[in-house]
């Protein structure tokens, strides 16, 4: 998840209700992390991926961006198939996330927590993310497919993975949300989401 560091070292700015810069930043609108995902690809010399006037995402770019559904749930699940990316107990996610029973109302610290098997912290719990693509309901009804991906318009953008306020049913890995995108930056609240950054993958040899 990007820190609060990270995002005021960029954006000049740190939104977050929750001080610390090894927290991760929250209150933050899915156009906000948006614009952050350019201005690191800036920063690094690579394409960004937004047109920021009309939010479209060229894939093909190899700059920063937001991972679709897909790619979320797949990095959370990280080869499994259990309700949680370490197994179907419940009573694990403790050693796990940060959720509703163990976080104390707040955020805390990223990779306090064990990560998954392919070494990605907090998938479940500490803030919910957002994804690049606009929220269906009909989400997985056709079946297997490849690289799935959400409707081209829509009201509002998927967030995925729970959060500190959050139940243990709200962290499983195919647990979904949506919020309008733009409403994070308004001042009532949304201290519960935040995000994280991918790349395009270079094929394999």
């Amino acid at each position: 998840e990007v820190t609060q560091a990270d995002y005021q070292a960029l954006m000049g700015r740190n939104p977050a209700k929750f001080q610390g810069p090894d927290r991760p930043v929250e209150r933050i609108s899915w156009h906000a992390a948006m614009l952050y995902c350019n201005m690191r690809s800036a920063r690094e010399g690579f394409k960004p991926c937004y047109d920021p006037k009309t939010q479209a995402c060229d894939l093909a770019a190899d700059g920063y961006r937001l991972p679709t559904e897909a790619e979320w749930e797949y990095a959370c699940r990280a080869g499994t198939r259990t309700r949680w990316s370490f197994g179907d107990d419940p009573g694990d996610l403790d050693k796990h996330a940060w959720f509703k029973a163990n976080s104390a109302k707040t955020t805390h610290p990223v990779r306090q927590k064990p990560p998954n098997a392919w070494g990605l912290h907090d998938m479940h719990g500490n803030v919910a993310e957002w994804c690049l693509d606009f929220y269906a309901e009909s989400y997985g009804d056709g079946g297997p497919c490849k690289d799935p991906r959400g409707p081209e318009h829509g009201e509002e953008r998927v967030l995925r993975g729970g959060s500190w306020n959050a139940g243990e049913e709200a962290c499983r890995c195919a647990a979904r949300r949506a919020e309008t995108p733009g409403l994070a930056d308004v001042c009532f609240g949304y201290e519960a989401y935040g995000f994280r950054c991918v790349r395009r993958a270079e094929p394999r040899p």
